[in-house]
């Protein structure tokens, strides 16, 4: 199988799995998208768009030839994290850049027809992968926004997010790979994100220039466009514990052959070898980056309920304070 088309199966098999998520932006904004098992979807798997609509949000991914599927995992703080970023050469991968409020236009391509007549207005928040929109289908909201447009939205006395929060128009976030809509409402400053599609912006981080969390070992000269999440085999889809599911685990270690670091599966399988064979943690000092591939390891058969006084031994070692999976810390993203 060819690259490309190993990066189209993945694609195809993320869109038809309800229990995968996704995401779309950059570090500071971000949208996600999630839906539910038995909630209704339209799915559309055609040769030049994979999508997933549902009455509270859509995601549509273009397959590119271009697109480069990375697979990582993270440590949490009693567990382990687990994502595939779906990347373009940094070259091919800009959007628009806008730094200010600007009319787009109407969204023709909406994800339902009703939503095409929507107009379409960038936030411009200028960041490199991902353009930042809402869609005002409402004249008056749209004739109060124009009358802002051309300075930044987040300028000192500048009421347009004011109008938006109080217009709750859907949000739409697009990278040269794909968008993703979020229908449901904005929830208030104080509010907790609603379960299901939603977005987040925080002006700070967006000022720090990055594209993504430092933590994500995203390969030189590539750009995270959009993250698949995997079904996490310890964990439900709003991060609570769950009974370890082994063929969960099974077919992310797949991905992890086929598209991680190829070092951080061979550290990983070097340390699994060694605690079945009963070997000792190792003496001499290991590296961050060593030591986090082995501590995920080890987590993973502590997860899968392996015992053993080698296990136990690489735990104490590398590993303290790793405490009961039992605890309710909500997986992070990352």
């Amino acid at each position: 199988m060819t690259p490309a088309a190993a990066t189209l199966a993945l694609l195809r098999q993320a869109m038809a799995d309800p229990d995968t998520q996704w995401s779309l932006g950059t570090f500071g904004a971000i949208a996600e998208f999630s839906r539910d098992e038995d909630e209704p979807a339209r799915l559309s798997m055609t040769a030049n768009v994979l999508s997933a609509v549902t009455g509270r949000g859509g995601i549509a991914i273009r397959p590119d030839a271009a697109i480069r599927p990375f697979a990582s995992e993270g440590i949490t703080k009693t567990g382990w994290s687990q994502r595939v970023a779906l990347c373009l050469p940094q070259d091919a991968c800009a959007m628009s850049r806008r730094s200010a409020l600007t009319e787009i236009g109407p969204d023709r391509d909406a994800l339902r027809e009703e939503d095409r007549d929507g107009l379409l207005f960038d936030l411009g928040l200028d960041a490199l992968q991902a353009d930042f929109c809402v869609r005002i289908d409402n004249e008056e909201t749209a004739a109060q926004l124009r009358a802002h447009a051309g300075r930044p939205v987040f300028e000192p006395g500048n009421p347009a997010m004011g109008i938006i929060l109080h217009a709750n128009p859907h949000r739409v976030f697009i990278s040269r790979i794909g968008r993703i809509e979020v229908y449901q409402p904005i929830p208030p400053p104080s509010g907790k994100s609603p379960d299901g599609p939603h977005t987040h912006v925080l002006p700070k981080l967006l000022r720090s220039g990055r594209t993504h969390p430092a933590t994500e070992p995203i390969p030189t000269g590539w750009i995270p466009c959009a993250h698949i999440y995997p079904p996490h085999p310890a964990r439900n889809g709003l991060g609570e514990p769950h009974p370890f599911d082994p063929g969960r685990h099974v077919a992310f270690q797949q991905v992890m052959a086929l598209c991680g670091d190829p070092e951080i599966v061979a550290i990983k399988q070097r340390a699994l070898e060694a605690v079945a064979a009963g070997e000792p943690p190792p003496g001499t000092a290991v590296d961050r980056h060593r030591r986090t591939g082995i501590r995920i390891a080890l987590r993973q058969m502590k997860a899968e309920g392996q015992t053993s006084s080698a296990l136990s031994a690489w735990l104490a070692h590398l590993d303290q304070g790793i405490i009961d999976d039992n605890d309710d810390e909500a997986l992070q993203h990352g």
